[in-house]
């Protein structure tokens, strides 16, 4: 099971996200799920971020082109935070536009880990 989070440091609702992420990431590692944040953003403002907020799982910088790529997976108002959960047959199992509160991720990726 894979999430999928685009986000950027200039982002309120994104780096709100982001403590709920790390915490269910944690919970959810012995049970095949990772997250990676795709940061819509520079490695400098990201590197800053890190340093004063801890993150636990992958971060990369992603190319401003990737905002397209949101748009084909179902994000046409190219919005952030904009996170994919990705099921273990590769089919994208939510998608969600907006801050995703950790009780819905934390119930989406409970079903998803029991399959």
């Amino acid at each position: 099971v894979l999430v999928v989070n685009f986000w950027a440091t200039w982002c309120p609702p994104c780096r709100k996200e982001i403590p709920a992420f790390s915490m269910l990431s944690r919970k959810y590692a012995g049970k095949g799920v990772q997250f990676v944040g795709i940061s819509i953003d520079t490695a400098k403002n990201v590197a800053s971020f890190q340093a004063k907020q801890a993150v636990d799982y992958p971060l990369v910088i992603g190319d401003p082109s990737l905002v397209q790529l949101t748009e084909e997976l179902g994000n046409s108002s190219q919005g952030l935070p904009f996170t994919l959960v990705i099921d273990r047959n590769g089919n994208i199992s939510l998608i969600k536009l907006g801050e995703l509160s950790e009780q819905e991720l934390d119930r989406k990726l409970a079903e998803l880990s029991k399959s």
